[in-house]
């Protein structure tokens, strides 16, 4: 008898070939991105050990770690640190107190729905100049602004919130701005709840709050910690909000760490010590998020093994 030949097995590529196939088409995008972030980042620490002020440009040079060492002594700079952690810690929990508010209240279903979340979401969708410009004019002019038409309905004295209430003042825009974001990320949350645990809820007897505090809570954690995670990422870049309506003041007290990098680099042509304010504010920064990020990991996956 003839035997039957077998057809061949196909011939399969190396498992560390097959990866680097499907890897391939991201080079380019990886690349972009490296050339663009790690090359100034680099170029950034090369600055901060330099001696460069264009006002005095003939004593350019190595200086070494005198900048950072500048960064240290610089009461300015660790008053910019705080009003950013309060800027930050304030429009944070603003949003997100008002942003959840909002999600609940639009999670319900009533007449116009569809309209009224898509106003409550304009604010995040306008630029910040245009936010400042007319919260300026609208808003805080002691004159004509809506606040100061407020204080007089409940006799209270105006205030000219720009410079009596400047830190509140930027907080309250930020906030303004922010909460749309919290919000959509919320009402994702609450709309993923689901309707069999409140309906439990409400056979045992549990009230509005019972319900909120036992139910809604525990479901939206995850998503309140990515909120205000991206929050605070976001709102301690503040800038154009800053340097249109406050310009830092009074006396820096509205100056967060963005915008006094801004002020050495661009007003006091001090690159060399602005790049090492940039680079400790960054350190910084780092060292607060990094707790947070490891929580939420450990968050998604506990969720993940559910």
């Amino acid at each position: 008898m003839t035997a039957i030949s077998q057809p061949a097995a196909p011939v399969r590529p190396p498992v560390q070939h097959r990866s680097w196939s499907r890897r391939a088409p991201l080079l380019p995008a990886l690349v972009i991105t490296l050339v663009l972030t790690q090359i100034p980042f680099i170029l950034t620490i090369w600055y901060s050990l330099q001696r460069w002020n264009l006002l005095n440009p003939g004593q350019k040079g190595f200086t070494g770690l005198d900048n950072y060492r500048a960064t240290f002594t610089d009461d300015t700079f660790w008053k910019a640190i705080w009003n950013t952690v309060v800027l930050t810690g304030g429009a944070t929990i603003a949003s997100m107190v008002v942003g959840l508010g909002l999600a609940m209240l639009l999670q319900k279903k009533f007449p116009g729905r569809g309209v009224a979340r898509t106003l409550a979401i304009t604010p995040f969708f306008v630029m910040p100049v245009a936010v400042a410009l007319f919260w300026r004019s609208a808003m805080f002019d002691p004159s004509f602004g809506l606040l100061g038409w407020l204080t007089d309905l409940v006799g209270l004295p105006r205030v000219n919130w720009l410079s009596e209430q400047s830190m509140l003042s930027v907080t309250m825009i930020t906030s303004w701005r922010w909460t749309p974001f919290a919000m959509l990320v919320l009402l994702a949350g609450l709309q993923a709840l689901p309707d069999d645990q409140l309906e439990a809820a409400r056979v045992d007897g549990a009230g509005w709050w019972q319900q909120f505090r036992n139910v809604v809570l525990p479901h939206l954690r995850p998503f309140l910690e990515l909120t205000a995670l991206l929050l605070s990422m976001n709102i301690i870049q503040t800038f154009g909000e800053i340097a249109l309506l406050t310009a830092g003041g009074p006396a820096y007290g509205t100056t967060n760490i963005t915008y006094y990098v801004y002020l050495r680099a661009f007003n006091a042509f001090d690159f060399g010590t602005a790049s090492a304010y940039g680079l400790v504010a960054l350190v910084l920064t780092i060292a607060l998020a990094l707790p947070a990020l490891r929580l939420l990991s450990g968050i998604f996956q506990q969720e993940g093994r559910r």
